[in-house]
């Protein structure tokens, strides 16, 4: 989810319209209308204040990042080839397919 689709849902979950919002947040209209089609991101601190605005906050946690060991190692090869060499892994690929 990206931020604009929590800011929009949010706001829709407050059953605000973005004029309500933005007059809430002392802000043009436009601001909420960008942030909520990804046109601009906000910074974390006014988004959490975007959400405050429509009565939620937001929850951050720390969560491993799964690592995949063979892919890193695929990646790895794919990366010491050459371009045509790469092209040319893929075309054996396709008509072995």
């Amino acid at each position: 989810m990206t931020s604009g689709e929590l800011i929009r849902a949010a706001r829709l979950r407050a059953e605000l319209s973005q004029e309500q919002l933005a007059e809430r947040l002392g802000m043009p209209r436009s601001s909420i209308a960008r942030w909520e089609v990804d046109k601009v991101e906000p910074g974390l601190s006014t988004l959490r204040r975007v959400l405050q605005a429509c009565g939620f906050d937001l929850s951050l946690t720390l969560i491993p990042f799964a690592r995949d060991p063979e892919r890193d190692a695929r990646v790895l090869e794919a990366q010491r080839r050459t371009p045509q060499e790469r092209l040319r892994n893929l075309l054996v690929r396709i008509e072995q397919e």
